[in-house]
């Protein structure tokens, strides 16, 4: 890709929860001239925001419009930084501050059509306010400002590019995956947005149902998810034709990147989606620190090609660009499907019976922290494979490999399952196992059924959370299956028991995709 890989080098918890990024996003050498002003956005709602212009600009010409909505809980100086860089490089950048939040107006709808209707009215601010030009306008944001910027796209027409970092395209697959309440992610939200914002009533609702489980209002919450996702938009998204940027970290404990990739894989106009080591944001952290920083630059390069038409090969490269977690490098491919093409399966032989309703120690992490960890210090969360009570965790290992296994993409879980109860939750871990029986998790997914009759087998299809990782020669692999991790709430009725199985004419399995050697 022409540019080496950097790491985020902060407590990104303390920077997404308290907007510790004031005052640290601008830099003191900024030449272009910053303008705080006030925009009327959708219904009469006060949007704060700052437009950054080029230095001297020429009065008689037009300029690109890049449009910054912030992240979930932060200021509007967030992009500073950024902005500064961007405006430098000869574009007018808007960025401003999403109703509910911090200084302006409105409360907090979660991306929902008032958000989308005020990205479209900060674009007809800054037609009428500067000396942006229409016919080359795009938008970006990291987390909920991709979210939003998606979301924008869809809706209106005028824009051109988009630059969707560490965000969402589907929002219950993201934080509903496996019919699984993600709930160490939910409460990070929830909790920041009583500190920094105002939530509307409806959202107070959809938090207060999803914290009680409640079965009867399950459709209305995932009929609100879907009208805030871009993936239900996607035909019109891709009538509109932008070009689309996406990048996203492999251990996103709040947006996973399998729901990034399989909305990617669905886009047909141009595209491009980069996977990194890292965590929820941390990927870009550094870049809004006014620091080098891999996903900024790709995305000013984005613009740069999109909106003022530089011939910088960005647009001749291979479109998915994957950065293992392991060693670091950068790896290309034609598209998606292409990544992890070659598959392996992993037999889960016999009959396997665990009991639930205790954490067996095998675990996802911590959310936000665990992935920034294994971004840094490739420091994964790890559990002694041979030590977990397997009265609470059922354990199968594969043979030790004779060679390096690069585990790319997304692997499947297929198993046959008959509970004692008629709800449960299961959470499957695979782990890369070394000589002494240590586990570095590899990836991991929850599962939760309803309605089941006791007694009763069912098959259990399970998507595991896409990576990239490299299983070193003389290690294997364990897949791990418990009932209870932090990160999610569980369903398993008191007494409850799992019993795992693999039936001749439907053997039990996980399928491992591959990169070829």
């Amino acid at each position: 890709m022409g540019h080496g890989r950097t790491t985020a080098a902060g407590a990104v918890t303390a920077a997404l929860i308290a907007g510790t990024l004031i005052g640290l996003a601008p830099t003191a050498q900024a030449a272009a001239p910053v303008r705080f002003v006030d925009i009327t956005g959708d219904g009469g709602t006060l949007l704060k925001a700052n437009v950054v212009t080029p230095a001297n600009a020429d009065t008689a010409r037009r300029y690109p419009l890049v449009v910054l909505p912030t992240s979930w809980s932060l200021p509007q100086v967030e992009y500073l930084a950024q902005a500064q860089r961007l405006a430098d490089s000869g574009y007018i950048v808007l960025s401003y501050n999403v109703r509910g939040f911090w200084q302006s107006g409105g409360q907090i709808e979660v991306a929902g059509p008032p958000d989308v209707a005020d990205a479209s009215k900060v674009i007809d601010w800054a037609l009428a306010n500067t000396a942006a030009d229409p016919a080359h306008i795009g938008i970006a944001g990291v987390s909920y400002g991709a979210g939003i910027s998606l979301l924008a796209a869809a809706h209106d027409k005028r824009i051109k590019a988009v630059g969707a970092l560490s965000g969402w395209a589907d929002l219950i697959d993201s934080i509903y995956s496996g019919r699984t309440q993600h709930v160490e992610a939910t409460a990070l939200l929830d909790g920041s947005a009583t500190l920094t914002g105002r939530e509307s009533p409806e959202v107070r609702q959809i938090f207060k149902d999803f914290y009680a489980s409640d079965l009867e209002r399950e459709q209305d919450m995932i009929a609100w998810g879907r009208k805030r996702s871009a993936a239900t938009y996607l035909d019109q998204l891709n009538a509109n034709g932008p070009a689309v940027f996406m990048a996203n970290a492999w251990s996103d404990s709040i947006f996973p990147a399998n729901q990034y990739a399989d909305f990617y894989g669905k886009l047909t106009g141009p595209k491009r989606l980069e996977l990194r080591p890292g965590d929820h944001a941390t990927a870009e952290l550094t870049g809004l620190l006014g620091l080098p920083n891999d996903v900024w630059t790709d995305t000013r390069r984005w613009f740069d090609h999109y909106l003022k038409g530089t011939d910088n090969g960005v647009d001749r490269e291979q479109p998915v660009q994957l950065a293992s977690r392991t060693d670091g490098g950068y790896e290309g491919y034609p598209d998606w499907k292409s990544v992890g093409a070659t598959r392996a399966k992993m037999a889960l032989a016999g009959s396997t019976t665990i009991h639930a309703n205790v954490d067996s120690g095998a675990d996802g992490g911590v959310v936000l922290l665990s992935g920034l960890l294994d971004q840094i210090a490739r420091l994964p969360p790890v559990a002694s494979i041979p030590l977990l009570p397997r009265r609470w965790a059922a354990v199968w290992q594969s043979e030790r490999y004779g060679s390096t296994r690069r585990v790319r993409g997304t692997a499947r879980l297929h198993t046959t399952l008959t509970p004692t109860k008629e709800s449960g939750t299961l959470v499957a871990y695979l782990y890369d196992v070394g000589p002494l029986g240590l586990g570095k998790l590899v990836t991991h997914a929850p599962y939760t059924w309803y309605d089941r009759t006791p007694g009763q087998a069912f098959d259990v299809d399970l998507d595991l959370f896409s990576t990239a990782y490299d299983v070193p020669a003389g290690h294997r692999l364990a897949l791990v299956v418990d009932t209870v991790d932090p990160l999610y709430i569980e369903h398993n009725p008191s007494g409850a028991q799992l019993t795992f199985s693999s039936p001749v004419d439907d053997p039990s399995y996980v399928s491992v995709p591959l990169r070829e050697q």
